[in-house]
């Protein structure tokens, strides 16, 4: 059983539900990021979600395209972020996610990257831009090494499309609030709802929402439906509002408390 597997379990009979921050590898360093992974575990994260910066991020917001390029001012790649991921793995068993687009983990591994992943304590791959009918080699090969795979479901996707997803998904399902990139909302979509009841119809796994989620209230209305909320370009804004400051991380630790705790 996976890390992740194993901290929806444990959540379900406490009645409490995950709350899934994300933030970019390297914004504004790795020694930076480090320190927040930490935070996050200390300040209640069930899952983290480590993006990995990319040069040309599809389904990335402006929040997420400055981190990526305030990352990618030094050189940055999987190779520089599996021992970041060892090191907070010798001292905390939150599950970590890497978020990221395929190309920097086939220039990475290969062949090898499940084990590659596995040794540095990566609990699970979600590949925005590898759609399931090419994705039986991948996903053979994390099986194998223990990853999670973990997909999209988007507001347009059909009931055919969201039964082909869950055969290859496993960990949870990230279920996309709104159609479009990543970014922040006033107000979350009143179709999320009905999107999650129509997944839960395909699949016993567990089901996340992110997208447009910002704010405590965004959270507990996203808790009352679905297994996790996914909270990212709100962490990532308030990562770039501190740059410079030494409250940098501490700043992050509290803007997740209340996140959590409202």
């Amino acid at each position: 059983m996976s890390r992740i597997v194993e901290r929806f379990k444990q959540l379900k009979p406490t009645g409490r539900k995950a709350f899934i921050p994300y933030i970019t590898a390297g914004d504004p360093d790795l020694a930076t990021t480090e320190q927040i992974l930490v935070a996050l575990a200390e300040a209640g994260a069930d899952v983290i979600e480590l993006g990995v910066p990319f040069s040309d991020p599809m389904a990335d917001g402006p929040v997420i395209q400055r981190a990526s390029e305030r990352a990618l001012q030094n050189p940055i790649g999987i190779a520089d972020i599996l021992p970041l991921v060892a090191r907070f793995r010798e001292k905390f068993d939150v599950p970590v996610m890497l978020f990221t687009y395929f190309n920097p983990l086939l220039q990475f591994a290969g062949e090898k990257m499940g084990e590659a992943l596995k040794n540095a304590g990566v609990d699970g791959v979600l590949i925005t831009d590898l759609i399931p009918e090419e994705a039986d080699a991948f996903v053979g090969q994390m099986r194998s090494s223990g990853i999670d795979t973990i997909f999209l479901v988007a507001p347009t996707s059909t009931d055919e499309r969201i039964k082909m997803i869950t055969e290859y998904a496993s960990g949870f399902i990230y279920v996309v609030a709104r159609t479009g990139v990543t970014g922040m909302r006033d107000q979350m979509s009143t179709d999320v709802k009905s999107i999650v009841e129509r997944v839960r119809r395909h699949t016993d796994l567990p089901i996340a929402v992110g997208f447009g989620i910002s704010t405590h209230e965004h959270v507990n209305d996203v808790w009352s439906y679905a297994d996790g909320a996914v909270v990212g370009s709100r962490l990532v804004l308030e990562i770039e509002k501190s740059l410079g400051s030494p409250a940098l991380v501490e700043n992050v630790a509290k803007l997740t408390k209340q996140l959590i705790d409202g």
